[in-house]
């Protein structure tokens, strides 16, 4: 079942993002094109999710976000909220709601005030829903969902509000290893089917590298380097910009291999055995 969405470039141009008088995020510069996934990477507090909010309008910000060339901070808030999405860290759970109610409040941007629920608000719902595979969970209490669960709701809430632009800050939290595996494989899907523009925060750097078009690395608030994932993630570079002795290995079906050194050890035995040897970085 498509989704309606229109293809849409996002661009931030020297985005910096401060939260009271301390700037966090300096003279960010990205791309995410439509139909890519464009994965941010770096160390804890580096800035990666403060720069999503940035370009959410949740933080305070300088520089210019635009949507296909025009100046996002044009457009009012409703307008806005048709054209991009953030799926937060946390969010609130709603007392008294059942999962499809949840999901339904994705419609808000859409609906005129005091206006019903129509057929395209219960299609739109109906497909979130199904892409998400949460029809058992439909009328269940979201009070009474794990927290795995939890998140497939809010991601359904997302998609319900059917917009060109899905950004997700670590949207693998509380999954387990099964849920971990199909929001990814959904998230490709948005981007390679339906051609949504997505970015998204991971700490996984395999998962990033295995999902990712384009990879941003981020470190002390700067981007330091935009690219594929074999071009912006090397050994070199990644063992830099966290600090430890970290390897990587390109595998012949596609991917990466990436492992921290620790005492002394090296990838393990199956990792080397995959690996092309000559781009095996020690």
């Amino acid at each position: 079942m498509p989704i309606n969405r229109t293809p849409a470039t996002l661009r931030t141009e020297s985005v910096s993002v401060s939260y009271g008088a301390s700037p966090v995020v300096h003279d960010a510069s990205v791309e995410l094109l439509p139909g890519g996934v464009t994965a941010l990477i770096g160390p804890n507090g580096s800035g990666k999710s403060t720069l999503l909010r940035g370009i959410c309008r949740l933080a305070h910000t300088t520089g210019r976000v635009t949507l296909d060339g025009s100046d996002s901070a044009a457009l009012s808030p409703r307008a806005f909220a048709k054209r991009l999405t953030i799926l937060a860290q946390q969010r609130p759970t709603p007392g008294g709601l059942t999962v499809s109610e949840v999901v339904e409040l994705g419609r808000h941007p859409h609906r005129k005030r005091f206006s019903r629920t129509d057929q395209a608000c219960e299609k739109a719902v109906e497909r979130a829903i199904a892409l998400t595979g949460l029809e058992e969970l439909r009328h269940r209490p979201v009070a009474e969902l794990s927290g795995g669960q939890l998140q497939r709701v809010w991601l359904a809430t997302c998609l319900a509000q059917e917009t060109d632009v899905l950004l997700l800050d670590e949207p693998t939290t509380f999954l387990d290893l099964k849920h971990q595996m199909s929001l990814l494989d959904l998230i490709h899907d948005l981007a390679d089917t339906h051609g949504l523009t997505i970015g998204v925060v991971l700490h996984d750097l395999e998962q990033a590298a295995d999902i990712a078009d384009r990879v941003i690395l981020v470190s002390e608030g700067r981007i330091t380097a935009t690219g594929t994932p074999a071009e912006v993630m090397t050994a070199e570079r990644l063992s830099a910009t966290f600090g430890v002795d970290i390897q990587v290995a390109t595998l012949p079906f596609g991917g990466l291999a990436v492992r921290a050194q620790r005492s002394g050890r090296r990838l393990s035995a199956r990792a080397e055995e995959l690996a092309e040897p000559a781009l095996l970085s020690a």
